[in-house]
């Protein structure tokens, strides 16, 4: 798999992940909602962690920069 994700895409996806398991396990939000956003929070950690997303390489995007999309 080459990496289609940028640094600032990762951050971003990060930071509503724990946002969304904040929102969650603080009661906020509950029900099969609240489980959608902890679902959603996994697949966005697991997305930044390996810098690939399906849904880029099937809309063809990509936010990797050139330098680090070359390897």
């Amino acid at each position: 798999m080459k990496q289609n994700m940028g640094a600032a895409d990762r951050i971003l996806r990060i930071i509503l992940a724990v946002v969304f398991a904040w929102l969650y396990f603080s009661g906020m939000v509950t029900g099969i909602t609240g489980i959608i956003l902890v679902v959603l929070g996994g697949v966005f950690v697991l997305t930044s962690f390996i810098g690939f997303c399906p849904l880029y390489a099937v809309f063809g995007m990509n936010t990797c920069s050139r330098k680090a999309n070359s390897k």
